[in-house]
């Protein structure tokens, strides 16, 4: 019986199909797009660069050289480092801004939850209410701060007048270590609430009624509802207040400086007080740049392992 030979095989790779370019019309359509979007990125990337690169850049050359911002700096290498690694008073102001951050951040957070969780409800004079718990962010931070050194004045205060009032001593508010910090705590929680309840106020807003109506049905109570729906759907909130909130507690002058300029002994003085007077009284400029990197790497590795969190629950959730 007869056979065929078959054909040879064709060992050649294939031809890759390329997808055919597309008209001119859409290439000129693209290119527009992609203009457009940089004309309107360009002024906010060049603002960004002048005054968030370029002073970061300057900093950190900065804190490697010695200079009192008269003469010509000179190289110190990583001598202002190793000072702030033995000086007892910078590691006193590194504890003093964890405890300003832990005292404020927590409950600025719970209290602008609460608030916001009242507000959301529909009550009288609402906007008013509102209003009057956010004015406080709206004033700047020294004239806060000044209305709070009349508060706790320990002579012609107003708090002081009250506990006379209830037969109580008067509280060396301004004198003793640990009172000045609870003032300056109680003076930030004040400005700090209308933020917090601003943006829980946004996010319950954007959670569907419906939601809370078949919980209910379910026979969910108050807190059931709370804990399984709403502080959950407020993570993204939670997330951002967290940083913000954090960030500025590591950040704070203000409300420090006009109320007790870091007194008394230390006892309220925080990262950026203790830089602003060696860089601006000391006239040790080359070691409050160093202070202000070593400030700013702490905050960058917090807010890097609270972007890790927040990745790592979306993922699992």
């Amino acid at each position: 019986m007869a056979t065929t030979a078959s054909p040879p095989r064709d060992l050649r790779p294939p031809t890759p199909v390329t997808a055919p370019p597309p008209p001119p019309g859409r290439r000129a359509a693209r290119f527009r797009e992609t203009l457009a979007a940089y004309c309107t990125l360009g002024p906010n990337l060049v603002l960004v660069t002048l005054f968030l690169l370029v002073p970061l850049v300057m900093a950190l050359v900065l804190s490697f050289q010695y200079s009192t911002g008269l003469a010509s700096p000179t190289w110190a290498g990583l001598a202002n480092y190793r000072q702030l690694a033995g000086d007892p008073v910078f590691w006193r102001t590194v504890l003093n801004t964890a405890v300003f951050c832990v005292a404020t951040v927590p409950v600025e957070m719970a209290l602008g939850l609460g608030v916001a969780l009242l507000f959301n409800k529909v009550m009288p004079a609402r906007p008013l209410w509102r209003t009057l718990v956010y004015l406080p962010m709206v004033i700047s931070g020294v004239a806060t701060a000044l209305i709070g050194t009349l508060m706790f004045d320990q002579n012609i205060g107003l708090l002081n007048k009250l506990l006379a009032v209830f037969g109580l001593p008067a509280a060396p508010w301004q004198t003793s270590g640990s009172t000045a910090m609870v003032s300056v705590v109680l003076i930030t929680l004040w400005m700090r609430v209308g933020f917090n309840m601003v943006i829980y106020l946004a996010g319950l807003q954007g959670i569907s009624p419906e939601m809370f109506e078949a919980a209910e049905v379910e026979g969910a109570g108050p807190w059931q509802r709370l804990r399984n729906i709403t502080i959950p759907l407020l993570g993204p909130s939670t997330f951002f207040l967290l940083i913000m909130n954090v960030i500025y507690s590591f950040q704070v002058f203000d409300t420090v400086y006009v109320m007790t300029l870091g007194g008394p002994g230390h006892a309220t003085d925080v990262m950026i007080t203790y830089a602003y007077r060696n860089g601006f009284e000391g006239r040790q400029q080359g070691y409050a740049a160093a202070i202000g990197i070593v400030l700013y790497v702490i905050v960058m590795i917090f807010t890097a392992l609270q972007w890790r969190f927040s990745r790592n629950r979306d993922t699992v959730g």
